[in-house]
């Protein structure tokens, strides 16, 4: 497929371009809404899924009999870890990533760089944990369907953690309609 002249870029690397998503003046709130909402979105399914732990019992109609598994503080820990992660991918400056020497420290961009790293690692460490609980816990000992949510959950869980701080990390990095740059 041949593109028209007009629309070729040869600095382009997909064939056809994406979409281009305007949302006004307002993308920049939408954006924060938006990772708030995958965050507590993030944060509720795991609270139902320990909810629902504390308070397994057998079926109605059935003789009672404990529970297989419940939620322990195994399964908190990757989710702590994607918090962690979360809070300090967000309390980096995005200027100092970027590498702009006006803060007069050379260092600080590097260890802007070096903290979203650590950043990102916690992340990706809790989601990989999640799975893990998941696998090791929860499928490998064929537990039925109402105990394996709870490692489905977590990894839910974890996933929307991540997804909501690349949102926020978007949305505060787009520049705002009332926001100028000077430069002389």
């Amino acid at each position: 497929m041949a593109l028209p002249r007009a629309n070729y870029d040869p600095r382009r690397v997909c064939i056809n371009p994406f979409p281009g998503l305007t949302l006004g003046k307002h993308r920049r709130t939408m954006g924060i809404y938006i990772a708030g909402g995958l965050f507590a979105l993030a944060n509720w399914t795991f609270l139902d899924a320990a909810i629902l732990s504390a308070h397994a019992h057998a079926p109605y109609g059935e003789e009672p009999r404990p529970p297989p598994v419940h939620v322990t503080f195994l399964d908190w820990l990757p989710g702590i870890c994607s918090l962690l992660g979360m809070i300090v991918i967000n309390l980096i400056d995005k200027d100092r990533v970027q590498g702009h020497e006006d803060f007069g420290d050379s260092r600080a961009v590097w260890r802007a760089r070096l903290f979203l790293f650590l950043g990102f690692a916690l992340m990706a460490g809790g989601l990989a944990g999640s799975v893990s609980v998941l696998v090791l816990k929860y499928v490998l000992h064929n537990y039925e369907e109402q105990y394996t949510y709870y490692g489905y959950a977590n990894v839910s869980q974890n996933v929307a953690l991540m997804l909501s701080a690349i949102v926020l990390w978007i949305s505060q990095s787009v520049s705002t309609e009332y926001e100028y740059t000077l430069s002389i």
